[in-house]
């Protein structure tokens, strides 16, 4: 490893940044280059004479700056080099000289440096000697004192006459800190950095003495501990001869498991996970894992129950002050509370096993707090478990107990949070659970919700049966085809409808107005809210199914109160915000009336459609093509069942064309683009046939279609209207959007019935058996 000090080196050199590492001369090093522009600067000095400046970067940035590089360092030749996977590169690195970096410059992901040589004093005096004769005295006790260190370097030492050079080899090998070993480098004579060097070796020979005695007083105690363990060990032999040893801890489990009154199947598991603990040592592992399960068995509350409140009339009350209508899940909870006071009251007990309801209805309908106030008006206790993203089973099976880490299920978790066996348990969010590679979450809630099978459910951490039969398990979800079907067959499918303009001002009335105002520390004196105001509040800007947009704008009228109220000098009079007010709390309205505008034009009708966020409003274009070859052309992210419903409206009305007033020629002639905008949305079903034959009929007979009209309908080859879902939503999204007249197929007349009555006093339905029916209003012939 010898090196000319005399050499001549290339004034400017790439530059690699070193992180908590420090290259000395006359020493090889390993190095792995990972960064980018240290990877630029190796293959920089490969391409040249091999040659680098390596120096210290402060801090422990992926990205140095020049500012942020030290400008003494170490002028060392790439001596080999190897790539590895992942674009890394390992290298070894002679140190040659030291030097100094006058000016360092970067360039894009290149650091280069103009460097000179900064030779180091090395005289060989009488003190140089005695610190060289030190260093080795200090070496040879370190190897004496310490396992760890190679035999080997007392030899290597003992063959290097340079000092400077065995200085270096020191500081490589000695462990110090980055910021010590630059500064061993950065010092100019040899005495002082071999004073350096041996009081970093000093401090390694003191930390070696110690360590030895930390590690001889932990084998003599460790030799004690077993005496006292073979000893308790006879001990214990003798006491159970004897029949009077028994550990405190095992008392105290025992005494708990007598006052839990646990179920007969439940005692007998947990006695004997006692009898297993008493044989154990508390140093041993299993001992812990024995003593977390008897905790976990004895918060499950397996005797205690709550006093359901067995009186219809006090919880139709509850439920009454708390959710506005929902007169259907009113009536299931009442019909519920009536039979189990008729079982108590002919049995002595209740014995009706819990009901399985799911909730389903678009979101801010108040599925969620509706099961809040059904345990309110039973008297229950309420549990929530949202299942949104689920992906694991032992989520609610639970884990192993094998398994290190291993806990119950979210069931077992409940009930212990419950504090009761009959708690109302809220599973929200139920369509949002998907498999994973860990299992499916919906098999595993098979178990839970049949009332066939959960008297007996069994988590895999206690592996005892665990009895859910008493409790009343609330489902929630926004739709039904993401549910597993064998899960949907063992629920009662409760659908909450989206809410019409009156029932949104009497639910903002009634709850939305008095919570916001106590939120925004307002009272009932300081503001009012009109009623028109609320109304125009909901229909200019918020166009949902349920009403929780309403209430965040409900939020934003009061804060803004609520600033003027703190802003003023004076009290305020009380505000009354009445329609007119609105805008300037508000801003302009976010939804328009937009219905004339979209159907203003030949081949434009409005259709409805249904979603999980409630209904809406679908514009169906169609429009003729000059020159064509029979070609239908369909755009907007349509699905295949509305393609085909596209195709069969398409087909029935080149085969009626006559009877619809239709020159058979125009489609001989002309290619059809049937375009549904808002094409960054996909939209699929059946129940656009109806609209898309419409648009059609309009754009061949280039007459519009009324603007006050809506339609909704499945479509057949022969004219025929069939019946679809969702009628109740699409009649509020229709009445949301200011239609007038709705065209529904008249075998959903049933669902209309159910429809709202200011609802059916402000809208004409028109059921339709055919096609013809529907184009007869939607498209009358002129008078």
């Amino acid at each position: 490893m010898a090196t000319d000090s005399a050499r001549i080196y290339p004034s400017e050199l790439p530059v690699l940044a070193l992180r908590d590492t420090v290259v000395f001369p006359l020493t090889l090093q390993p190095l792995a280059i990972l960064r980018p522009h240290s990877i630029d600067a190796v293959n920089r000095a490969l391409a040249q004479d091999r040659l680098l400046f390596l120096t210290l970067q402060n801090g422990d940035m992926d990205d140095p700056q020049p500012g942020d590089l030290r400008h003494i360092g170490t002028i060392a030749a790439i001596r080999q080099m190897a790539k590895v996977p992942g674009g890394g590169i390992h290298v070894i690195v002679e140190g040659l000289q030291r030097g100094r970096a006058d000016l360092i410059t970067r360039t894009e992901n290149s650091l280069r440096a103009v460097v000179r040589p900064a030779p180091e004093e090395a005289e060989r005096t009488l003190e140089v000697d005695a610190y060289i004769r030190r260093l080795q005295e200090l070496i040879d006790k370190a190897l004496s004192v310490g396992n760890g260190l190679s035999q080997e370097l007392r030899t290597m030492v003992a063959g290097i006459d340079d000092p400077l050079r065995l200085t270096y080899l020191l500081s490589s090998l000695l462990d110090m800190k980055a910021d010590e070993k630059q500064q061993i480098l950065e010092t100019d004579t040899l005495l002082d950095k071999l004073r350096s060097v041996e009081s970093a070796l000093n401090r390694e020979v003191s930390l070696l003495e110690l360590k030895g005695k930390i590690e001889s007083a932990a084998q003599a105690e460790m030799t004690g501990a077993q005496r006292q363990y073979y000893l308790r060990q006879q001990l214990k032999a003798i006491q159970d001869e004897l029949g009077e040893g028994e550990k405190p801890e095992a008392q105290d489990l025992r005494a708990r498991i007598a006052a839990a009154t646990l179920p007969e199947h439940v005692n007998t598991v947990a006695l004997k996970e006692v009898e297993r603990l008493e044989r154990m040592t508390p140093a041993s592992p299993e001992y812990q894992m024995i003593r977390t399960y008897l905790d976990w068995v004895l918060d499950v509350p397996w005797s205690t129950t709550t006093d359901d409140r067995l009186d219809p009339v006090a919880a139709r009350q509850v439920l009454d002050e708390d959710h506005y209508d929902l007169e259907k899940i009113k009536d299931r909870i009442v019909e519920y509370l009536a039979v189990q006071k008729l079982k108590a009251q002919q049995t002595g007990s209740v014995a009706m096993k819990g009901p399985i309801l799911c909730f389903v209805g678009p979101p801010g309908v108040g599925k969620t707090s509706l099961g809040q106030s059904v345990a309110r008006a039973m008297n229950r206790k309420f549990v929530r478990i949202s299942l949104g993203g689920l992906r694991d089973e032992a989520d609610i099976r639970g884990h192993r107990r094998t398994y290190i880490g291993a806990i119950p299920g979210r069931i077992v978790q409940a009930l212990k949070q419950a504090g009761a066996m009959n708690p109302v348990f809220m599973l929200d969010e139920i369509d949002k659970i998907s498999a994973g590679y860990q299992g499916d979450p919906s098999a595993a809630l098979l178990e839970v919700l049949d009332p066939a099978q959960n008297s007996t459910f069994r988590d895999h951490y206690l592996e005892v049966n665990i009895d859910l039969s008493k409790v009343l398990f609330i489902a929630t979800s926004n739709q039904l085809g993401t549910i597993h079907p064998a899960l949907l067959d063992r629920m009662e499918i409760i659908q909450l409808s989206g809410y019409s303009e009156e029932d949104k001002l009497h639910i903002a009335t009634r709850y939305l107005v008095p919570r916001q105002l106590l939120e925004h520390g307002l009272t009932p004196e300081q503001v009012t809210l009109d009623d028109e105001a609320i109304r125009r509040i909901a229909s200019d800007y918020t166009r949902e199914a349920g009403v929780r947009s309403l209430e965040r704008q409900l939020g934003t009228v009061a804060r803004k109160v609520a600033a003027q109220v703190v802003s003023a000098s004076n009290a305020l009079p009380q505000t009354v915000v009445r329609p007119e007010d609105v805008p300037d709390y508000l801003g302009p309205p976010r939804f328009q009336q937009e219905v004339a505008f979209r159907v203003s034009r030949p081949g434009v009708a409005t259709g409805l459609a249904w979603t999980e966020a409630g209904g809406d409003v679908l514009f169906v274009e169609a429009s003729l093509l000059p020159v064509g070859h029979h070609k239908l052309i369909l755009t907007g992210q349509l699905g295949s069942v509305m393609q085909e419903s596209a195709r069969a409206a398409l087909s029935h009305v080149r085969a009626t064309s006559k009877e619809l007033g239709i020159d058979p020629d125009i489609l001989d002639k002309h290619d059809l683009h049937v375009h549904v905008p808002a094409g960054a949305i996909p939209k699929d079903g059946p129940s656009a046939g109806v609209t898309i034959a419409t648009a059609i009929v309009s754009a061949l007979r280039n007459q519009t279609v009324r603007e006050d009209v809506a339609m909704t309908g499945e479509i057949t080859l022969s004219g025929l209207v069939l019946p679809v879902g969702g009628i109740r939503e699409k009649a509020l999204a229709a009445k949301r959007f200011g239609i007038k007249t709705l065209i529904h197929p008249s075998r959903n007349s049933a669902d209309v019935a159910e429809l709202p009555p200011e609802v059916k006093a402000q809208m004409t339905f028109v059921p339709a058996s055919t096609l013809d029916d529907v184009l007869k209003v939607a498209l009358p012939a002129p008078e």
